[in-house]
Parts: structure tokens; sequence; C-alpha cells
């Protein structure tokens, strides 16, 4: 870029602006535009150029520089700009000030498509300064399905998957416009936006968010304006002047589902999805967002006793076999389990953790070669052989402490074989056996008051039965409406008492009493509160025992990262739960343990995800931890967290070591 180049360019936009017409310019200017900005980066004599040549567009008809004011808008919002130089910062700002003016009218003349007008209002706005015009220049093609955030609290990445769609009505309320702390005093072009927004321009149902960007272009789009309003006023200005209005209308929504939140996965603060786009948000701060349970139907005098949230979040990732916090400093170490490798064992789909007075504490593991796996926690020593058998894949697995004071292990099939093994000789009580119809999704232990214990299995197809571990017979049956079975969890209710809890395909909850001969009766079983869950919008996907000091309560999560705690006496909530965080929905896989001193900690994390979440309920605190494994099961053991992932089993330490 030469004085020369600038000063011919000058010549036509000047000539442009006396004739009312002409387009010689524009070629020049395309040359000249990305001789001021080369791949994101502005050229040092950008600063120097611009107001000159902003006067002299400001000059033409307010349709003839559209084009203009869109490059513009990229140059002042380019990701690599060196700072103005303190002798050109006036000259520039009064520059941004004249552009703001003369791109909002070309923006209320203009009859560009929807796309153009999208990226020429802001423009508008990133000439007014709001870092709203900046964020947005990172959005991308608008047909992407996906969105990529940058918390900006602690600058992890957060994808958010499948967030742009079909959108027929609002996916989140409106904001509020907060009273701006400063109103630019002097006269601006704005007020005429703000009467350029009819109810009718997106359609029923967004009335709300056009009254918003009304209010905002009153009072002119000041710095203070929150993120989430303007963007209220940019999908409006775009749904009024895009073309044709249907297309306009479908941009415009994109635009305005931008308005809603994300909860970081890692420092667990929710922002305005407008911070997490900005590369530099300044004025950006946490937003309060209520609890994801706001009923207090049915409510136990002490059901908040767990589950409070908002303590401040730990960030912790492996670093080869290391855990480390934030600060790079140890937190502990990981155990990789022997011999759990692709090569010798496979990936590992089922976990279960084997404990008997007097003996070491084991952990079982299978997955797709049909074999178990047995470790020893300690040092995470494999005790025997591969378990072999099962002709399919193993899809979950449970131990069986028995009256007598054995431990056995339950494993199940792919194809609906089950097998019972002595864990600790390393032999088959049962040799795999049976045939049943999808195969055994999930299996627990249930105690009954009569004193013995039962292994209930559950299929995919709506099988839930009762066997008795030492004959190998069928003794009873639950689930009564048939509904597919995908989660199962025995609740212990006294010493010798046990619920079982149980998730379907559609997102429905049973809880049932395997004390009762008829299934149709619900004997000491009680159902999650009804309210409360769809209240929360809780469709339950996972569900998990949690010990607490003087109780088992239920866990539940569903596939938007959510964790809710129940009281299994009444059914009521218990407590805010864990709110979900971008980035960690999808199935959900929970596990729960009771560290020294009585903490409960239970933790949650998504099925070939790389990211745990570590809840302590009574504080309300979160940890949370990015392994380089793509998890499929957990355990615990005492301080220690199981992870079963695609490469095999590891174990970290929940608490510093």
């Amino acid at each position: 870029m030469t004085a020369d180049e600038v000063k011919a360019l000058l010549e036509q936009l000047a000539a442009a602006a006396d004739t009312k017409d002409g387009d010689a310019w524009r070629q020049t200017w395309t040359y000249l535009a990305g001789g001021l900005l080369d791949d994101g980066t502005v050229a040092d004599g950008a600063y120097a150029a611009l107001p000159h040549l902003v006067e002299a567009a400001a000059a033409l008809p307010p349709g003839q520089s559209v084009d203009f004011w869109v490059d513009l808008g990229c140059i002042v919002t380019a990701e690599d700009r060196p700072p103005v130089p303190a002798d050109l910062k006036a000259g520039f700002s009064a520059a941004l000030r004249a552009a703001e003016g003369a791109a909002i009218r070309s923006l209320l003349s203009a009859g560009a498509s929807a796309q153009v007008c999208a990226h020429l209002v802001l423009s508008c706005v990133a000439f007014a300064g709001h870092h709203t015009g900046e964020a947005l220049w990172r959005l991308g093609d608008p047909g992407e399905r996906s969105l990529q955030l940058v918390c900006p609290g602690c600058e992890s990445d957060t994808e958010v998957p499948d967030f742009f769609v079909e959108l027929v009505h609002p996916p989140f309320e409106a904001p509020q416009l907060l009273d701006p702390a400063r109103i630019r005093a002097e006269d601006h072009p704005w007020r005429e936006v703000a009467t350029a927004l009819p109810d009718e321009a997106l359609g029923e149902g967004w009335e709300p968010f056009l009254r918003v960007g009304r209010e905002v272009a009153a009072v002119g789009v000041p710095d203070e304006t929150p993120g989430q309003a303007v963007l209220c006023l940019v999908a409006g200005m775009v749904a009024v002047k895009g073309s044709p209005r249907r297309a306009a209308r479908e941009w415009a929504r994109k635009l305005m589902s931008l308005t809603g939140h994300f909860r970081c996965w890692d420092c667990e603060r929710t922002w305005t999805i407008a911070d997490g786009l900005a590369e530099d948000p300044n004025g950006a701060f946490p937003q309060e967002r209520p609890a994801i349970a706001s009923t207090d139907a049915g409510r136990s005098p002490d059901s908040a006793t767990v589950g409070r949230t908002g303590g401040a979040a730990n960030r912790f990732r492996q670093d080869g076999n290391v855990v480390l916090a934030a600060d790079g400093t140890p937190w502990g170490r990981i155990a990789v389990f022997s011999d759990s490798t692709p090569g010798s064992f496979g990936g590992v789909d089922s976990l279960t953790v084997v404990s008997r007075p007097g003996q070491p504490t084991l952990v079982a593991g299978a997955g797709d070669r049909g074999m178990v796996g047995l470790w020893d926690v300690a040092d995470g020593r494999r005790i025997h052989d591969p378990l072999p058998g099962h002709p399919d894949r193993i899809r979950s697995m449970t131990a069986l402490p028995l009256p007598d004071g054995r431990v056995l292990l339950a494993s199940g099939g792919d194809t609906g074989t089950i097998a019972v093994w002595n864990p600790y000789a390393g032999q088959p009580v049962r040799e795999p056996a049976g045939d049943w119809p999808g195969g055994v999704t999930g299996m627990c232990a249930a105690t009954i008051p009569d004193g013995r214990t039962l292994l209930v299995t559950a299929t995919p197809r709506g099988a839930v039965r009762m066997w008795d571990p030492n004959t190998g017979d069928c003794v009873g049956r639950l689930n009564p409406y048939g509904s597919p079975i995908q989660s199962i969890a025995a609740v212990p209710i006294s010493a010798g008492h046990t619920l079982i809890a149980a998730s379907d395909t559609a997102g429905r909850l049973h809880v049932w009493d395997p004390a009762v001969d008829d299934p149709w009766k619900p004997g000491a079983a009680v159902q999650l509160n009804a309210r409360a869950l769809a209240d929360a919008d809780h469709r339950v996907a996972a569900v998990a025992a949690v010990p607490t000091p003087d109780r088992t309560v239920l866990a539940t999560g569903d596939n938007r990262g959510v964790v809710m705690l129940w009281d299994p006496a009444t059914g009521a909530p218990i407590g805010d739960g864990l709110p979900a965080s971008t980035g960690t929905a999808g199935l959900p896989v929970i596990t729960a343990t009771t560290l020294q001193g009585g903490r409960t900690v239970l933790v949650a994390g998504t099925r070939h995800g790389h990211r745990l979440r570590v809840w302590e309920p009574e504080t309300g605190t979160v940890d949370n931890i990015a392994l380089e494994a793509a998890l499929t099961c957990l355990a615990t053991a005492g301080p220690d967290l199981i992870v079963g992932h695609d490469r095999g089993v590891l174990s970290l330490p929940l608490t510093r070591r």
C-alpha cells in the first residue's frame, strides 16, 4: 500500500460521490484492502490511511458503499491488529464514529442479501466499540452445525455440537437489558434503527427479542450494553433488511440463538455465548443461572443437606502418568493396569469392584473380547490370566456379596449370556449361558429382607429378571411395563433391603422393590417426583447409587450433562444438582464414593469423552479432569477412581497424593 494508491482511490471515491454513480473505485478498493489486511494482519499504515478513506466513502450514496463498510468492519476487528499509534488515536476514533453513522445509513437503505446485511450490521456494532461485533466475525459459516467457544474465565475450548438447528420458536428467553452506565451524549443514527424493527420481523414468539433490540438501538450500543442484548439488535436488523425475507428470518434466528448461555466444562462458570466467541470480551462476567430443579414439591425436611452448587472449580489434566493441577503441580500418579492394552486384552466396556474382608480389593473389567480381567487395585497388577468363556462382548458386570461371606462376580454378554465367577480363585462358578434377545446391558446385586442376595439383569428389550446366583434359576421379574432399559442400579434403603432403580430409553425412571413378589405392587419403592423431573426437563439416561454418611441416595444423569440427586424414601430431589456443562453432553457414566472424613464425591463423564467432573455435593465444589483416553465406564475403590477406556484400565486418586 503506497500513498499514491490511497490518493488514487480517494479521487475515485470523490468522483463517484459527485456523480452519485460509478463503480471504478471498487476494483481499486478491493486491491487496496488486500494490502491493508493480509491473512488477518493489519498493515502498519492502515491507521493513517483509513480516516481519509472513511471520510470519502461516507460521502457516497448509502446504498453504494455497503461493501466498503463490510470490509472495514473486517479490518477493525482483525485478529492481528497492532495498537493505534498515539498520534493517530484521536483521528482514528473520530473516523470510527463517522464510519458508524455512514454504515448505519447504508444498512437502513440497503437491499442486500441477508448474509451481507448480517455482516454490515456487525460492522456497525464493531464501529460502535462493542465486543460483540468482534465476537461474531468469528462465527464462520452459518451452515455449520457446531459452535466453538472459548471460556473467558479459563480459556478452555468448548464445542457445542448441533448448536444450529432450524429454529421455529425462540430457543431462549429474551435477555434483560441492563441500564447502561454510560450513554453517548451526542446524537447518533441508531435512533432510526429503533423505529425500523416491527414486531412481525421474526414472527410469533420473537417479539420480546425485538423489544430488546429496539431498546439497544435507542441508547446507541454503548460498550456497557450486554452482549446478549446487542445480538437481539443484530438479529432484528438482519430480519428487517435481509432479502429475501425468508432467508433473512432464518439468518436472524440463527444469530438470535447466540443470545443463550454456555457453562464451561472446565471452570464450571456460565457465560453468554457472545462472550465465548469474543477473543477479548471486555467486560464479560459470569452469569447467574437458575437451579436445574426449581420446585420444592415433595421435598423432605433434610433434602437440602447435599446437592448445593456454586463452589469454585479446580482444573486437572493428564500428562503421561501424572495428573497435574492447573498451576502445573502434581496431584497424583495414574496407575495403568498391567496387560490392559489392545494387544493383550482390548478396550473395556464395563467395570466393577470386588471387595471381601481379609482379601485384596480387586477390579474386574471386561469388554469386546469376551474375557474378564482381574487386577489388584493397590498396584494395578493382574492377578489371573483373563477369564475366557463369553462368546461375545461383555457389556455389564457386578459383584455379588453373599450372606455366607463369599463374593462372586457376574458378567453379562452382548447376546444375552450370563456367567458367574469366583474372582479370587479365577474360576467359573457357572459357565456363560442363556440367550436373551438384545444382550444384558445392565446388572446389579439386590439384597432382600429374607436374607438372600439376588442378581438383577436388564436388557434393552425390557426384560428385568432376578436370579439366584447359587442355582442360576430365575426367581422373579421386575419392569411390568416392559420399557427398554439402558441403565440400572441397586440403592440400599436398609442393611438388608435394596431397591432397584432403572432408566429406560425414553428417559423415564422406574423404581422397584425386589422383595415384592407381584411386580405391580410398589412395596417400599417410591417413584421420583414427576413435577421435579418435568420442571428440570430431566430425561434420565443413567443411574447410580451415591453413599453419604447417613444413607444412600440415588443419582440420575441425562444426555445434557445434568446430574440430580434424589431421596429414595420420598422421591424428592436433593439440592440443586450438578448443572449441564457445555462440552460434557452425551451418554453419561456416573460413579460415587465416600472419602476419608465422610465426604461424598460423585464423578460424572460422557461415554467416549475425555472429560470428568468430580463433584462434592455437600460443598458444591467441582474438579475437572481432562484425560488422554476416551472413557467408557467408571468405578470407585475407596479414594481411587477406576476408569475403563478404549485402551484398557487406569486408576487415579480422588485426593491429592
